[in-house]
């Protein structure tokens, strides 16, 4: 018995570590969240504080080359579908996605924006891959991650997938 008990006192160390692991510290929920201004794939550069103007945001990190990110973005283009005609309170222009890319080059962006059919109108990145200045300024260690801002501009959660954020995101909606 005594075995048992030390076993899965380990193992729940070991999975509080692994979790602590890959927790966000640098953006913490309330704060206002961080402005952004990168580039298009057409060469426009986007402000995050003008896209999120009167408008819920859900920020989400990805890369073309990672492979939870491609797997995860059928759910989010239908994630996308559901929640961008809903009203949400505070928000006269409701809801969008703005996904940040960790690329390193503009082709394979483009490509997989089009295969996975990313329908939003607002994707940005500086090309930097892991050295991209958005992912520094979000505390972004890894991908997927996302967060989600209300019309405010306030970081109201911070997910390791997008998803994640729906218990959020109905809190906001209009009933």
């Amino acid at each position: 018995m005594k075995k048992i008990l030390i076993l899965a006192i380990v193992a729940l160390v070991s999975f509080t570590t692994a979790q602590a692991q890959y927790e966000n510290t640098k953006i913490e929920v309330g704060q206002k969240a961080p402005e952004l201004s990168y580039e298009n794939p057409k060469g426009e550069t986007l402000k995050l504080s003008e896209i999120n103007s009167k408008r819920v945001i859900l920020l989400d990190f990805w890369a073309s080359w990672c492979g939870p990110c491609r797997m995860a973005n059928p759910q989010l283009v239908e994630f996308y579908k559901k929640y961008s005609a809903a009203k949400f309170k505070k928000a006269k222009k409701g809801f969008t996605i703005v996904s940040v890319s960790l690329d390193k080059t503009k082709e394979p962006w483009i490509q997989a924006i089009e295969k996975d059919k990313l329908e939003w109108p607002y994707h940005m990145s500086d090309l930097g891959g892991w050295q991209s200045k958005a992912a520094a300024e979000y505390g972004v260690m890894f991908v997927p991650q996302a967060f989600l801002i209300d019309a405010d501009g306030v970081i109201i959660g911070k997910y390791q997938r997008a998803e994640d954020c729906v218990k959020d995101l109905e809190k906001l909606m209009v009933k």
